[in-house]
């Protein structure tokens, strides 16, 4: 029930799992979560364009870590699920929104310690040309986001954020109302989020990425994994001044912002999102129970 966006743009190797889990329909989630392997291959190559010998290595790596996520990462997630077709019911708080929002993002924190040691292994193996091949993967996405945030009037970059939010809750809620969509747009309005200031610390922490794979070369396995783990440490407290207050301000705006818009739902919307709820829950406990 809580919008994951915000933590998944933080954790590179879980965002793959949490679009196949949050963002899939019901009927494709459990199709889309046994074609992971897969998936998240191709992913990571095109930020890495692996060669033929790190290959297999990269292959084995995503299938041991699925492997661990789904034996002790999909039972939380049904449970928590069922917890939220509870709430799905009842009006709800912003402190109530605020503590799932906690939950999803120490699920991704998680998954993202867990890839830490073999992400850290294919970097101490990527050579000068990958390092160039990422930092291009880097400017081409850099170069979307520009597209969808800083161009345009402000009215129509408000539309379009008012257009993704607007979808997002009519997967869970079913078609909005009026008013209700209008209620999302004043919460976007009034967000603290600033795409130049987002745009800043992306670009802080891919230059910061591309440092530390430098550190990856020359760097014994202890050593390595020490470094990766500090840039993980500072991808979740950025050194940025104000930047964590600004990111909390963030996160307790949409917490409010999703209880406001919830608080209006119809006995039909709730009735909605609860189905929806449990179609993720049976997906969890089915994927869960494969071996």
């Amino acid at each position: 029930m809580i919008d994951t966006k915000i933590i998944a743009r933080r954790f590179g190797l879980a965002l793959m799992l949490l679009t196949a889990l949050t963002l899939s329909a019901c009927s494709t989630t459990r199709l889309a979560y046994n074609q992971a392997p897969n998936l998240l291959y191709w992913w990571l190559d095109g930020y890495m364009d692996f060669t033929s010998e790190q290959s297999p290595q990269a292959r084995q790596d995503i299938d041991t870590f699925l492997a661990w996520h789904r034996s002790n990462e999909l039972t939380t997630y049904a449970r928590q699920l069922q917890e939220w077709q509870a709430m799905a019911t009842q009006d709800m708080s912003a402190t109530q929104a605020c503590a799932q929002f906690e939950a999803v993002r120490a699920a991704v924190q998680r998954a993202s310690e867990r890839g830490l040691e073999p992400l850290t292994r294919l970097g101490q193996q990527l050579n000068p040309a990958q390092v160039a091949h990422l930092q291009r993967h880097h400017d081409k996405r850099n170069d979307s986001f520009e597209k969808e945030y800083l161009r345009g009037s402000p009215e129509e970059r408000l539309n379009r954020r008012v257009d993704q939010a607007v979808s997002r809750s009519e997967t869970l809620y079913g078609r909005l109302s009026p008013a209700q969509r209008e209620l999302v747009r004043k919460g976007l309005q009034q967000s603290p989020w600033d795409p130049q200031t987002a745009l800043r610390e992306r670009l802080r922490r891919q230059s910061e990425l591309l440092q530390t794979l430098q550190t990856l070369q020359n760097s014994s396995n202890v050593n390595a994994l020490n470094a990766s783990r500090s840039h993980l440490t500072r991808v979740l407290q950025t050194p940025t001044a104000g930047y964590n207050a600004n990111s909390q301000a963030l996160v307790q705006h949409g917490c409010a912002q999703f209880a406001a818009l919830h608080n209006t739902t119809t006995a039909e919307q709730r009735a909605n999102a609860v189905r929806v709820l449990k179609g993720y829950e049976d997906d969890m406990r089915a994927l869960a129970a494969q071996r």
